[in-house]
């Protein structure tokens, strides 16, 4: 796994444009080695600490590879000219949602992070990019990114190199929960499948498993709006 870290960003939570509460979405690259703590990166906000950060959500990752789709989707948003536009906390090209594994063990400067889900994106999206629909939009396309849980603190920077330590779910790539998630043709078998994957987030895992009680797919209304 030959990938280079474009950039590692963090920011602070600041109020929303529309007055409904907090954000951290808008990230800022950072120069030099950044603090990796169990819980994200030193000197990184979330504004709505209920839904977003912590252990299983600690590092949020996106392809700067879907950019281009973005732009197609609005040409003149201002967030899209740099890294930083999605809350992302790592920046890479050549990695995306196809080529990364739930469970993945990967060495990155002087810590270890594994892969515990994908995004499930929110309305604040739409804020950001300044058009409806981009979080619902988001979920449809599933170039969501995704998060990390730390094994190891330690420090990373740009510049540095992913190391493929373990893939303990090769069956599991990132877009397969993914469609098991919102696809709604997906069904039982697959959401019971992945309830049985030990290194998915057991906050996915208990989604799946509530599917499973109910028989039916959640309601996003309130996530996506």
């Amino acid at each position: 796994m030959k990938i280079t870290v474009e950039s590692v960003l963090t920011g602070r939570a600041t109020p929303l444009p529309d007055g409904r509460g907090d954000t951290g979405i808008a990230k800022s690259p950072r120069v030099g080695p950044v603090e990796v703590t169990p819980t994200g990166l030193r000197g990184d906000e979330q504004g709505d600490p209920k839904h977003h950060g912590g252990p299983e959500k600690a590092i949020h990752h996106y392809a700067r590879d879907h950019y281009d789709t973005w732009r197609r989707w609005v040409p003149d948003a201002a967030a899209l000219e740099a890294p930083g536009a999605f809350g992302e906390n790592i920046s890479t090209t050549g990695l995306t949602e196809g080529d990364v594994c739930i469970g993945d063990v990967l060495g990155l400067g002087t810590a270890v992070l594994q892969v515990s889900q994908g995004r499930q994106p929110c309305w604040k999206l739409d804020i950001r990019l300044g058009r409806r629909g981009t979080a619902r939009h988001m979920q449809e396309l599933r170039c969501t990114g995704w998060y990390y849980r730390v094994l190891d603190p330690g420090t990373i920077e740009a510049g540095d190199t992913f190391e493929l330590v373990d893939r303990p779910e090769p069956s599991w790539p990132l877009d397969r929960v993914l469609r098991a998630l919102f696809d709604r043709t997906t069904g039982p078998a697959e959401w019971e499948a992945a309830v049985a994957v030990p290194t998915l987030s057991s906050n996915w895992r208990e989604t799946f498993a509530k599917r499973l009680a109910r028989g039916s797919v959640e309601d996003w209304s309130s996530r996506l709006r």
